[in-house]
């Protein structure tokens, strides 16, 4: 296949480095083009690609009960590189898979970089590909450089949305006072690589959490320039701020809830908890979980440090804030993530609409096998509406966000009023035909019993039209 012209993969991001690997597995060669670090962005730190630019935490690595998970094992079944360094890099995290995030780039970074099929190209395109590039990807995540963004909304016509997504301090290790915080995971759960006490939590009795909340509201924030004053935030990355405005007793509900960690100071659990989540493989690192920021550096530490067992935190990474785009995905892209104005080009990653680490390598996995078909001449198949993965695809083409229904009322519309970014979750699932009731051994099931065992099915359901799909792209690809 020495005379098949490349496909062209623009930003080596998780979805970008997915991409590019399915596409090289499917035997194509790819270029794939990464404009660090010629031209760097405001969040990423180095050159290597599929750099994590916020926490280390892929989520919850349970598949049966689980979406988050079901989509990990999806994608592990489907040859995910991303997966397969993610597993390779884990920490211990509970439930959740977490890794090294400068080993796991580096990992992706070594199998992309030794595939023969894979050419990486250090530089930035500017505006539109080559004309003479028939079959391009675009994963440019969340941080799209403002030439490819302009000519990208000059091409749909249709201005992209954005929103704001903010980052989590990351402390020093022997900078916390180990005779207040202590080791556990909530309810002693296990998880990948995980012991039952992969956190570290630091209590606040009801008087230091509502002193912490007043310290919140009232600490300097970072001033948005008057272009972005009106750019909402995704509600699953909500700055700890934010949250506090939204409610005194927002957060003891959220990330700092105490449920399942008993204090071995009381024997009870704290009126609120902030946990920390090992960053990296020496264990010197450790994140503030859901402490997403947008105060300003010195506010930072001046209030973090209020925190019991952090009075004398070293941060080796305070929180920022970054701006993300997305398209309008279900009007401008079709059914296997091209833009219908120019086919050539794919979308994959949050650019489209999704959110979160792994979603965007789904996408990018996904447009990787698309453009791979069509490369071979063979239909490009999308998984079933069953499967996380198919889930995922009708929420950023599906055509339930804009319909025909709507089309008058919407014409003078630059872009539907309900399309956000989205997670994962079972929500975007098709129900099950039959609902379980009974367990296996006769009882009636009932409210969370009953939540679980639908969950169980669901995922159990997409497992096993995951592998029919599967296997039919295997025997097609045979064929040819």
């Amino acid at each position: 296949m020495s005379n098949v012209s490349p496909v062209h993969v623009i930003g080596g991001g998780l979805a970008g480095s997915e991409a590019a690997f399915q596409i090289a597995s499917a035997g194509i060669p790819v270029v794939l083009h990464e404009m660090r670090p010629q031209r760097m962005t405001e969040a990423h730190k180095t050159e290597g690609l599929a750099e994590l630019v916020c926490s280390n935490s892929f989520r919850s690595d349970e598949w049966e009960t689980n979406a988050v998970g079901l989509l990990h094992e999806e994608m592990r079944r489907a040859n995910s590189v991303i997966m397969a360094a993610g597993d390779k890099t884990k920490l211990p995290a509970g439930g959740a898979l977490a890794v090294d995030r400068d080993a796991f780039s580096a990992d992706v970074t070594r199998r992309l970089e030794a595939h023969p099929l894979i050419t990486i190209s250090r530089g930035e395109v500017a505006g539109l590909p080559p004309s003479d590039w028939d079959s391009v990807i675009v994963a440019t995540g969340p941080l799209t450089s403002p030439d490819l963004s302009a000519a990208i909304a000059g091409l749909t016509g249709e201005t992209e949305l954005a929103f704001f997504d903010a980052i989590a301090p990351v402390i020093h290790v022997d900078s916390i006072d180990t005779s207040i915080v202590w080791r556990a995971s909530r309810y002693g759960k296990m998880g990948p690589a995980g012991t039952g006490a992969d956190y570290l939590n630091c209590p606040m009795t009801k008087a230091e959490y509502e002193a912490f909340i007043d310290a919140l509201l009232s600490a300097e924030k970072t001033v948005f320039k008057e272009w972005e004053a009106n750019t909402p935030y995704f509600d699953g990355c909500l700055p700890v701020e934010v949250m506090a405005e939204r409610g005194r007793e927002t957060l003891r509900f959220g990330p700092m809830k105490p449920v399942g960690l008993d204090d071995p100071r009381t024997g009870r659990w704290p009126y609120a908890v902030v946990q920390l989540r090992q960053d990296n493989a020496l264990g010197t690192l450790w994140n503030m979980v859901g402490f997403q920021t947008k105060m300003k550096h010195a506010e930072q530490v001046r209030v973090f440090r209020m925190i019991p067992g952090l009075q004398n935190a070293e941060f080796a990474r305070l929180g920022g804030l970054h701006r993300n785009t997305y398209l309008n995905s279900p009007r401008v892209l079709d059914r296997s993530l091209r833009l219908k104005a120019m086919p050539r080009l794919r979308f994959a990653g949050q650019i489209t609409g999704v959110e979160g680490y792994v979603e965007s390598a789904a996408i990018g996995l996904l447009a990787g096998r698309f453009a791979a078909a069509e490369h071979l001449g063979l239909a490009a198949n999308a998984p079933p509406s069953t499967t996380a993965l198919g889930a995922l695809l009708d929420h950023i083409t599906g055509g339930h966000i804009v319909t025909d229904d709507d089309a008058d009322q919407l014409a003078d519309s630059p872009r539907p009023r309900s399309f956000q970014p989205m997670n994962i979750n079972y929500g975007l699932l098709p129900p099950l035909e039959d609902a379980p009731l009974i367990d296996a051994g006769g009882k009636r099931l009932k409210g969370p019993e009953r939540g679980l065992a639908k969950k169980k099915l669901q995922s159990r359901r997409a497992l096993a039209d995951l592998a029919v799909w599967l296997g039919n792209s295997e025997t097609n690809a045979a064929a040819e």
